[in-house]
C-alpha cells in the first residue's frame, strides 16, 4: 500500500511538472498606473527574439539599429486615406475621399562593415478619388484609364514604377546615398513624349518631377520612416518630441510626441500623439472681419521588428479642422472643413 501511495505521489508530481508552462518576460507600461512593469506571459505566445537583436537594451536603455540579412527583401508600402467633409454657410455638406498607395521594397545585395548595399524596388502606385458617388482610379497594376485627363498621370506613374535605385545605409539607419535617378527621369520623359508633343511642356513636367522625386526627398522620407528611436536611446515609458515645418515659411510646426510603450514579443511599440495647436488668424478690412482657425491632432502607433530593426507597421490617425468665418459685426457666415486621415506603413502587417 505504501508503494502504491508513493507511486501515486510520484505520478502527481510528474503531472504537475509536465503541465507547468514555460514563461517569458515582457517590459511594458501599466495602462492603469502609467508605470513601467515587467510581466510574465506564456512562452509559446512570444515571438522568438534573437540573442543579440537589433533593438536591445543596455541598463534599461533601448537603442535602434538594423540587422538585415544578405539576399533578403524588406517591404515598405505606404498608404494614406483622406476623408474630407466641407460644410457651407447653409449647412450643406460635401464629402470626398482620396487614397494613395506606394509599394516599395528593399533587397540587401551586400554588407560591407556597417554599411548595407540595397536595391530600392519601386513596385507600384495607386491613387483613387471618390466624390458625389463617383470614383476614379489610377493604378499602375491596371490598364491605362480611358479618360484623357488620367492618361498622363498613369503614364508618369507607370514609368516611375518597375525601376530600381541603389541605396547605401549604415546599421544605425543613416541613409548615405541613393542613386539611379537619371535613368528614371529618362524613362518618364520617353513615356510623357508619347502624349505631350510640346517640348517646353514636356521639360516642365520633368522639371516638376525632379523637384519631388530626388535623393534629398527620398532620404528625408526614409530617415523619417525607418528610424524613430533617438540615437541616445530611451527607456520604456520615456517620451521624446520631434518638430517639423508644416508650411514653406516655417511659421507653423507639427509636433510629434513619442513614447516607447513596450519592448517584447519580438516587437518594439511606440505611441504617437501631438499635432498643431489651434491657431486663429484675423484680418480686418473696414467693417468686415475675416478669421481662419485651424488645428491638427494625431495619434497612433509604430511597431518595429525587434530582431531586424525594420518597421513592421505604422498606423496613425490625423484629424485636421479648419473654420473660415466672415463677419460684419451683426451677422457672420462660416465654412468648415474637416479632414480625417489614416497614414499607414506596411498596412497588411497591422
Amino acid at each position: 500500500m505504501k508503494n502504491i501511495a508513493a507511486l501515486a505521489l510520484i505520478s502527481t508530481i510528474a503531472l504537475v511538472s509536465c503541465n507547468k508552462k514555460e514563461t517569458a518576460k515582457i517590459t511594458k507600461i501599466d495602462p492603469k498606473t502609467g508605470k513601467t512593469i515587467t510581466v510574465e506571459v506564456p512562452a509559446d505566445s512570444v515571438a522568438k527574439v534573437e540573442e543579440n537583436p537589433a533593438i536591445k537594451d543596455s541598463a534599461g536603455i533601448y537603442k535602434q539599429t538594423f540587422k538585415l540579412e544578405k539576399g533578403k527583401t524588406y517591404p515598405l508600402t505606404t498608404y494614406q486615406r483622406d476623408t474630407k467633409t466641407m460644410t457651407d454657410p447653409t449647412g450643406k455638406t460635401l464629402n470626398g475621399t482620396s487614397e494613395a498607395t506606394d509599394e516599395m521594397s528593399f533587397t540587401v545585395n551586400d554588407i560591407k562593415g556597417n554599411v548595407y548595399d540595397l536595391t530600392l524596388n519601386l513596385i507600384s502606385k495607386r491613387n483613387s478619388q471618390t466624390s458625389q458617388g463617383k470614383t476614379i482610379v489610377v493604378d499602375t497594376k491596371l490598364p491605362i484609364p480611358k479618360e484623357d485627363d488620367l492618361k498622363m498621370i498613369w503614364n508618369i506613374n507607370r514609368a516611375l514604377t518597375g525601376n530600381k535605385l541603389n541605396m547605401k545605409m549604415d546599421t544605425k539607419g543613416n541613409v548615405i546615398s541613393i542613386t539611379g535617378f537619371d535613368a528614371v527621369y529618362k524613362k518618364v520623359g520617353n513615356s510623357v513624349g508619347t502624349i505631350v508633343k510640346d517640348k517646353n511642356q514636356k521639360e516642365s513636367i520633368i522639371a516638376s518631377l525632379k523637384e519631388t522625386f530626388n535623393e534629398k526627398v527620398l532620404k528625408d522620407q526614409f530617415n523619417k520612416n525607418l528610424t524613430i528611436i533617438p540615437r541616445k536611446g530611451v527607456k520604456v515609458g520615456e517620451k521624446w518630441t520631434n518638430s517639423e515645418n508644416a508650411d514653406a515659411q516655417g511659421k507653423i510646426k507639427v509636433t510629434s510626441n513619442y513614447v516607447l510603450k513596450s519592448v517584447g514579443n519580438g516587437i518594439a511599440e511606440i505611441s504617437v500623439t501631438g499635432g498643431i495647436p489651434k491657431k486663429v488668424e484675423k484680418q480686418n478690412q473696414g467693417d468686415i472681419t475675416h478669421s481662419l482657425s485651424s488645428e491638427l491632432n494625431q495619434n497612433g502607433t509604430i511597431k518595429f521588428d525587434q530582431n531586424t530593426g525594420w518597421i513592421n507597421n505604422q498606423n496613425i490617425s490625423v484629424k485636421t479642422t479648419q473654420i473660415e468665418t466672415i463677419s460684419n459685426g451683426k451677422e457672420s457666415q462660416s465654412m468648415k472643413s474637416v479632414s480625417n486621415s489614416s497614414v499607414m506603413v506596411n498596412p497588411s502587417a497591422k
